[in-house]
């Protein structure tokens, strides 16, 4: 008996030893004990201190520290030890206060200082010309900026008079002389003008069909000018549909620097008619030329992901009729009543009629 108590005694101190094993290997050892994390490597990087302008040289005054893991440093990042490399150069774009200065936002080179900043925009060998515009040659002014247009023109073409430079026909007159002159002996004889004072078109002489009669034909009304279009530029990108803002500088009361930025006022348009297209200098001559001389531009939305080109032929009145099928209608005898000399639109009864106002 005695000996089987013994025997539970020890048992019971033998599992206890052991849960207390348990707990202090847990404790310390096991699960539970917390193992030290690395900690992460900071670097410090440069960010401008103040508003620095457009032009303007990067000096130790306008630069603050940001301190960041040195695994989220990229290489176009300035640090701390790279603080020659940075002070010196000049700011390419305006860089508000707080941003990370990288390499991109520096030159080498001179820029002029106050200089608009969204002429950094344009591509290097490029141009921005701006032209006038409607809602119909803007696509209902769904060109926004920074989209791809291609461009078409149309023009009006008339026949001129190559010494004159004048539109065709010309005026002529008849030149009258006194009787029995002889050939080449004008000297001193005066000739007259018929009619006097109303040149007529010049015509040409035709034979009569039917008496075989001499006549002289006249144009009966100005010359038609032949219309003519074509797509001129492709896949060019829109710079500002409207006018830019304007920068004004503030008055000079005293305050800090960063305060005295140029202010920038910009009116909203709600009818733009004017476009900027970014273009090569030969092709803003052109569209020059094209503005200059009344010729009719209309732009056409592209897809921005699109980079292709495609060669398109110019649009005719021939054309038309020679591609789309188009029969000249022959002349019959008889025709629709009323007649019909131009074409009109009908009124529908939801159109809203503009009257213009009484002269």
């Amino acid at each position: 008996m005695r000996r089987g108590r013994i025997f539970i005694f020890l048992a019971l101190i033998l599992i206890i030893g052991l849960a207390v094993a348990a707990l202090v290997f847990r404790q310390f050892l096991g699960e539970g004990t917390p193992v030290a994390q690395p900690q992460p490597t900071t670097v410090q990087i440069y960010i401008a201190g103040q508003n620095i302008p457009q032009g303007e040289p990067i000096t130790e005054d306008v630069l603050a520290t940001l301190e960041i893991p040195q695994d989220k440093v990229v290489s176009v990042m300035f640090t701390i030890n790279q603080k020659d490399e940075l002070v010196g150069k000049i700011a390419k774009y305006p860089i508000d206060q707080g941003v990370v200065i990288t390499s991109t936002m520096v030159s080498e080179g001179e820029l002029a200082a106050g200089g608009p900043s969204w002429a950094s925009n344009i591509p290097d060998g490029m141009t921005a010309i701006a032209i006038p515009t409607t809602r119909l040659e803007s696509v209902a002014y769904g060109v926004r900026d920074g989209a791809r247009v291609n461009v078409n023109a149309c023009f009006l073409f008339v026949d001129v008079d190559p010494s004159y430079q004048s539109e065709l026909p010309n005026r002529v007159s008849v030149l009258t002389t006194p009787a029995n002159v002889p050939p080449g002996d004008m000297a001193g004889v005066t000739m007259g003008i018929y009619p006097p004072d109303s040149p007529q078109p010049q015509g040409r002489t035709e034979v009569e069909s039917a008496f075989q009669q001499g006549i002289y034909v006249v144009p009966s009304e100005p010359q038609r000018p032949r219309l003519v279009c074509q797509m001129l530029l492709q896949n060019v990108m829109v710079m500002k549909l409207g006018g830019f803002a304007f920068e004004q500088a503030p008055a000079d009361t005293g305050q800090a620097q960063d305060q005295q930025q140029a202010q920038v006022v910009q009116q909203p348009d709600q009818n733009p008619d004017i476009i900027t297209l970014i273009v090569t200098p030969q092709d803003s001559i052109t569209m020059s030329y094209l503005v200059y001389t009344g010729a009719k531009i209309t732009m056409t939305l592209r897809k921005a992901a699109d980079e292709s080109r495609v060669a398109t032929e110019a649009a005719t009145l021939q054309f038309l009729l020679s591609q789309y099928n188009i029969p000249v209608p022959a002349k019959l005898p008889y025709a629709t009543q009323p007649r019909t000399d131009e074409l009109i639109s009908p009124l529908l009864p939801g159109d809203v009629v503009t009257v213009p106002p009484a002269q």
